[in-house]
């Protein structure tokens, strides 16, 4: 009996054994089979791209250029006598006639010129009206024999001495008229005045290297552009055609100036150093509300193109000189296709070969397609732009 119980017990001891090697291969199994399982990568998922549709539409075509500012007339105002200054008479920065006053300088010691010149004219005026009554006398004698050639003579010549120092001094006394009116400085046009550049007491002169200051006229106003030589040829190509072009003005501010403008100077030559020729534009400006040194653009309509198809600019990506897009086929592939590009309308682009009317191109995601990918498209939704003194919201507070 007690050989029987200890048997049992081996066999008992044994089996716990076989059970508990094959519960820890089953753990290890399930082990296994859950590492696998979190190991395994998701499938893939499709990228979602926003779209456009190629639109087809008559469009202008437009030309901008960058324009600078300038005054049909730029006067620079310099002093023609040397002298002190002693009043200034116009108010700067306002219109000025031609011929108004702008500054004095001190006229006293012209004005004692003046007069010393003008004493010596009589001095020689005298001096001829002497000469005059002693030819008078000594040439009926000398028809009588009764004085000799050489007193004849003698008088002729004092006579012409006499009379060339009087025209000499005459002209001594004209200049020292014009001096004298020199020193009330004028403008020589109608315009705009600018600050003096000098001040009362200064002594001033034709020698100095700054001027008192500048007049401008306005009304027209001149714009300068540089066009390039292909344009200056197809300027050249179209005659008179591009002198009727209406020219608008685009001010710092983006709004568009009242009065259009027209071509009206051209320079002699292209510039060798840049390849561009400077072209003068003429806009009235009848309230002097342009000024020179501003800047602004300058709009040409060259012509209408029917039917062009048109994309948004970030839609267009430019690698190497080529221009591609990419586009979304029936199958929701992605086909990049190179285009040719033509002119830009707005934020627009127009595409001249490449594509067709209706198909779909896409604006938002461009970066992460690639050929033949499957993608999910949705229309693009343009972002608003926030109220007015409403901020834009940042990351954080968009999460």
């Amino acid at each position: 009996m007690q050989g029987t119980q200890v048997g049992v017990a081996k066999v008992g001891s044994q089996g716990w054994a076989r059970m508990l090697v094959w519960g820890m291969l089953v753990i290890a199994g399930l082990g296994l089979v859950g590492c696998r399982k979190e190991t395994a990568k998701p499938a893939p998922s499709v990228p979602v791209v926003e779209t456009v549709q190629v639109v087809q539409r008559d469009v202008p075509v437009q030309r901008e250029w960058v324009g600078v500012l300038d005054g049909l007339v730029n006067a620079t105002i310099r002093p023609q006598v040397s002298g002190y200054l002693v009043r200034q008479i116009y108010k700067e920065g306002e219109k000025v006639r031609k011929g108004q006053a702008l500054f004095e300088i001190d006229p006293r010691p012209f004005q004692v010129a003046l007069d010393k010149a003008k004493a010596q004219l009589s001095q020689q005026i005298a001096r001829h009206e002497t000469a005059q009554a002693n030819l008078a006398r000594i040439r009926p004698l000398a028809a009588k024999n009764a004085v000799s050639q050489k007193d004849l003579d003698d008088a002729v010549g004092t006579e012409l001495s006499t009379r060339s120092a009087v025209e000499g001094a005459q002209a001594a006394v004209e200049e020292a008229q014009l001096n004298l009116g020199f020193t009330k400085i004028t403008s020589p046009v109608d315009g705009i005045a600018g600050i003096a550049k000098t001040q009362l007491g200064d002594l001033v002169g034709p020698s100095m290297q700054t001027e008192l200051t500048s007049v401008s006229t306005l009304d027209p106003i001149k714009a300068y552009i540089n066009i390039s030589e292909r344009e200056y040829l197809n300027a050249a190509a179209a005659g008179k055609q591009v002198e009727q072009l209406p020219l608008e003005l685009i001010l710092g501010d983006g709004n568009v100036y009242p009065h259009a403008g027209r071509f009206a100077i051209m320079d002699r030559q292209v510039d060798p150093t840049t390849g561009t020729m400077k072209i003068g534009i003429l806009f009235p400006n009848p309230d002097n509300m342009l000024r020179p040194g501003q800047y602004g653009r300058i709009r040409a309509t060259v012509r209408m193109q029917l039917g062009a198809l048109l994309v948004p600019q970030r839609a267009v990506s430019e690698i190497q000189g080529r221009y591609l897009l990419a586009l979304v086929g029936a199958d929701n592939k992605i086909e990049v296709r190179p285009v040719q590009v033509g002119a830009r309308i707005g934020s627009d682009w127009i595409i001249d070969q490449g594509l067709k009317p209706g198909e779909q191109v896409v604006i938002e995601g461009v970066q992460k397609v690639r050929p033949g990918m499957v993608v999910t498209p949705k229309p693009f939704q343009p972002t608003a732009p926030p109220a007015q003194g409403q901020a834009a919201s940042t990351p954080s507070e968009k999460r």
